[in-house]
């Protein structure tokens, strides 16, 4: 297993992890279900190639991911680093229970605490931006969590480069915890993240952790302009209104997949994580899987290397326009 530091702190994350959305035995959005012995298997074999990181939430089927993950991993839950979120709505008719007050947060920080059966979060982020509450209450909270010791490391997902940019020269200002990390979608047909997320993560030494880097299953080789997406599929269902990109494009890369597939007698799903793997921003790739079978075979990545012809082939077929000011400021750059 490959190991990387989480940006610009000393964690080292393994450069796969797994993400806990899955774990549900009682169903959740479109997540599907796993009984527990499957969700055993699937972090048993995550622990024996060396996986050391496992994400999830406490939106994640209202908690029971967090359960189900603690006990999944057993007497081990201490020896891993175990990252979750904070943010959404935990009960419909309470006001109170989402976002990111400080009374949502310390109410939120234990409640995970006894779901996980742990005494401390490795890293506890901030689920997505939240319009309501003031910045600077937010991450005060954040920094008396990690100096009570409930949390080792803070991080955010799914923010825009000038939030990530705000928030930590707050930090900085006023001498808090700083984010490590920045979870974030990343995938071949979703490279937005490259134009501002990427550039304030590296200058401010964030982490890339990337989730749904196979596009919601898209990037798997199960669709093709042969074998569309059935209305009432999963993908259908779900990601399309979260993941949104040219299905045509889409199929187009798909092909080409499965071309490097056959080349490197791999799987689609492999090459496209491989692709993610190539990028030295990432820090880990974070994969949600519903059976052991996946998981062996997203896991099946680390074992091998694209070339860099190969990688530069998947960076043009995939790139996306520069968007202003991008290719304003690139046309200047060396002047």
């Amino acid at each position: 297993m490959e190991y990387r530091n989480l940006g610009r702190s000393g964690l080292k994350v393994s450069v796969v992890s797994v993400g806990a959305m899955t774990f549900t035995e009682k169903g959740w959005r479109s997540a599907g279900t796993m009984s527990f012995s499957e969700i055993q298997k699937v972090v048993d074999y995550a622990l024996d190639c060396g996986v050391n990181f496992f994400d999830t939430a406490d939106i994640y089927a209202f908690g029971e991911s967090e359960i189900l993950l603690g006990k999944a991993l057993g007497k081990k839950k201490n020896d891993v680093i175990i990252a979750t979120k904070v943010r959404g709505v935990m009960d419909e008719k309470d006001p109170n229970k989402r976002g990111l007050s400080r009374l949502h947060i310390m109410r939120s920080v234990d409640e995970s605490l006894k779901r996980l059966g742990r005494d401390y979060i490795d890293i506890y982020q901030l689920h997505w931006w939240d319009n309501h509450t003031p910045i600077e209450e937010t991450l005060e909270t954040l920094n008396d969590l990690v100096r009570a010791g409930k949390v080792r490391y803070i991080g955010i997902s799914d923010f825009a480069g000038w939030q990530i940019a705000r928030s930590v020269s707050i930090q900085e200002m006023k001498g808090w915890s700083k984010f490590i990390s920045a979870q974030m979608y990343y995938s071949l047909l979703g490279r937005d993240i490259e134009f501002e997320v990427v550039p304030a993560c590296s200058e401010l030494g964030l982490g890339i952790l990337a989730w749904s880097p196979l596009a919601g299953g898209f990037l798997t080789g199960k669709y093709s302009r042969d074998k569309q997406i059935p209305p009432d599929g999963r993908y259908s269902r779900m990601e399309r209104p979260f993941l949104r990109f040219d299905f045509d494009k889409g199929y187009f890369v798909v092909d080409e997949l499965k071309k490097l597939a056959e080349k490197y007698g791999a799987t689609v799903s492999q090459v496209a994580l491989n692709w993610i793997k190539s990028k030295p921003f990432v820090s880990s790739i974070i994969v949600g899987v519903r059976s052991l079978e996946q998981m062996k075979d997203n896991i099946g990545c680390i074992w091998w290397d694209l070339s860099k012809e190969d990688i530069d082939l998947l960076d043009q077929i995939t790139k996306a326009p520069r968007p202003y000011p991008q290719w304003f400021l690139d046309m200047f750059a060396d002047l």
